[in-house]
């Protein structure tokens, strides 16, 4: 699965184990990203529109998809035909014409390179951007259809490329094309795809992906493909990653000793807590709370709006839970969440318990959590602590040490606005209580159902290491602090002068600064490192669970850990030590297989037995 111009293509963890990958063709791109668009009604056909009149992705030379698309013009004109489907807003169509149009432009220039062979260079840049297009049809999605013809038609790629010949090094090394060759498979290449891709589906299809019309024509139009996301998606952390604050650690407690606490963290950490197709592709509570706090770079076309954010009540995660809106939230920071309460942007939720399954059942599609799941998730969850910053007294009024501006701005900050009804910032964001009301305002960020409507209410959010936390506002689109100041001196006419701005930012800047906000990596503290540490201490849940007899929360936690572990020895320092994870994750493995077949006794000489090996290698991993 493409994810971000990277490879993830196992079900893993919350951790994204992503392996870069080259960039996709703007043609291509476009394409795939529509179709994917096709599967998300209501159908954003603006959204479409855009994809074919612009370009996201660099290089190749193609001012638009439409352009890149033109160039197969013959009998059809693509890009008018794509346009009138668009108009019509009839997906079967669009789909038929832009699946056609692509397939015809791959055999463009293949045809190109072929009457090409007499230059070899000319020839292969040819092939390779029919290739760099043919992805969009095979990647993902051929090897799962009919993968007979995923390996035969890769069989003559490479015969392509090898008859093409070479016109060496200054003479030297030189080899003819052999044209032959290259036209026996070319010959092979181009029925597959005009039998396969250029004629129109026969009846409305109820998915919308690269499927072979030979496939389809078996009378499997209900076999859904496996859930894949469009190039330009990001899963990977944030980087620089978030410090992880957590409450029992700064007060020197072991994690290892608190098993409800280490099963939480290990379910914040697991796509298996999640219904399909967010834990096919891998996420997870962490994957946009990386470290409790949030993963800006998150993305996902079609469903986030901007980076950070993403529509959580769409179709792609749970159909039956898709509201028919486009409103995508961004993801907000979770640090000292036990004192943040309502939950939800809009504050929907006075139980964080309740808004964590609202997370699992209805967001993703999980199944219903036991009460153990709920117990160990909130439990971690409430031991997230903001960055200590010492410029705050305990009161939330400014330190001595803050400089004057912030100071200045501390008083702006308190000061009541005729134009805000005589409420002053500190109305809602009271320095008193981690600056939060807790209650739910309409300040006119929002999105109302009609004029008039009472159905914008946002929660505040606290201003607690908010210097850390762009974008801002309930949907992430304002990029800066600067920005929300401004956003307020224009929306409630407040007559900010320069200087005043300046000091009320330097002010927040101040009160949402906080100490050494990002995870330090060195020759000890290595990513690997910091996994193992998680990984290891999850594990250590078999303490409790195995003497409990617990086959199903074992279960989820060494699917968990077992594939992480085996994702994150790629990252070793010392690729030579990766034996060593994978001994760890079959011994897991292992233990699974004992209480499977209903043998607990040999599941707890397995653990013992793996607590050994923990010890022997775990100090050497790097």
């Amino acid at each position: 699965m493409v994810v971000g111009g990277a490879q993830l293509l196992t079900p893993g963890s919350g951790d994204a184990h992503i392996v870069p990958e080259e960039p996709w063709h703007p043609v291509a791109g476009g394409y795939l990203r529509s179709v994917f668009y096709l599967n998300l009604p209501p159908i954003d056909w603006r959204l479409i529109a855009q994809e074919y009149e612009g370009v996201v992705e660099v290089g190749y030379g193609v001012s638009s998809v439409y352009a890149g698309l033109a160039a197969a013009n013959g009998a059809v004109d693509h890009p008018a035909a794509i346009r009138a489907a668009i108009e019509a807003q009839d997906p079967l169509a669009l789909y038929a014409t832009s699946t056609r149009a692509l397939s015809q432009l791959v055999r463009h220039h293949l045809e190109t390179a072929a009457a090409s062979l007499d230059n070899p260079g000319a020839a292969q840049d040819e092939v390779l951007r029919a290739q760099a297009l043919f992805r969009a049809l095979s990647e993902d999605w051929l090897d799962q259809f009919d993968s007979a013809a995923f390996s035969s038609l890769g069989r003559r790629w490479l015969e392509l490329s090898n008859s093409i010949g070479s016109a060496g090094v200054g003479g030297v090394a030189r080899r003819s094309s052999t044209a032959s060759a290259f036209n026996a498979a070319l010959a092979e290449i181009n029925e597959y795809l005009i039998d396969n891709y250029e004629t129109a589906p026969a009846a409305t299809l109820s998915w919308y992906a690269p499927t072979p019309i030979s496939v389809l024509d078996t009378g499997t139009q209900d076999l859904r493909p496996q859930p894949a996301l469009p190039p330009g998606s990001n899963l990977n952390d944030q980087d620089p990653l978030p410090r992880l604050v957590l409450n029992f650690e700064e007060r020197g407690i072991d994690e290892a000793d608190l098993f409800l606490v280490a099963y939480g963290d290990m379910m914040f950490d697991s796509p298996e807590i999640f219904g399909s197709p967010a834990r096919d592709i891998g996420i997870a509570c962490s994957t946009c709370h990386n470290r409790s706090d949030i993963n800006r770079e998150f993305f996902i076309p079609g469903i986030s709006s901007r980076p950070g954010g993403a529509d959580v009540d769409g179709h792609f995660f749970n159909p039956r839970f898709n509201d028919r809106r486009s409103d995508a939230l961004d993801a907000p920071s979770l640090r000292g969440i036990r004192f943040t309460g309502p939950y939800g942007r809009d504050g929907r939720f006075g139980s964080l318990r309740n808004f964590v399954r609202n997370v699992i059942v209805n967001e993703f599609a999980g199944d219903e959590p036991t009460p153990l799941m709920l117990d160990a998730l909130v439990g971690y969850m409430l031991e997230f602590d903001w960055l200590p910053n010492p410029m705050l007294n305990t009161d939330g009024s400014l330190a001595a040490g803050a400089s004057a501006a912030a100071q200045r701005g501390e008083r702006l900050f308190r000061q009541p606005f005729r134009s805000m009804s005589g409420m002053s910032c500190a109305t809602c964001h009271d320095p008193t209580a981690n600056f939060k009301d807790t209650k739910r305002h309409d300040i006119g960020s929002g999105n109302p159902a009609s004029a008039g409507a009472l159905d914008s209410a946002f929660e505040t959010p606290t201003l607690l290491n908010v210097r850390f936390t762009a974008p801002y506002m309930h949907d992430g689109s304002l990029q800066t602090l600067t920005d929300v100041i401004d956003w307020f001196d224009q929306r409630y006419s407040l007559g900010l002068s320069p200087r005043q701005a300046s000091d009320l930012l330097a002010y927040v800047e101040t009160v949402g600064d906080g100490v050494d906000p990002f995870e330090v990596f060195d020759d000890d503290n290595t990513p690997f490192r910091l996994a193992w540490e998680e990984l290891s201490t999850f594990a250590t849940t078999l303490e409790t669970l195995i003497p409990a007899q617990d086959a199903f929360h074992a279960d989820i936690m060494i699917d968990t850990v077992a594939a992480d572990l085996r994702a994150d020895a790629s990252g070793l320092v010392d690729s030579g030590q990766a034996p060593m994870v994978f001994e760890l994750a079959d011994g897991l493995r292992a233990i699974q297989d004992s209480y499977t077949d209903d043998d607990w006794s040999a599941a707890a000489t397995g653990w013992e037995r793996w607590k050994q090996l923990a010890d022997r290698y775990g100090p050497q991993l790097r």
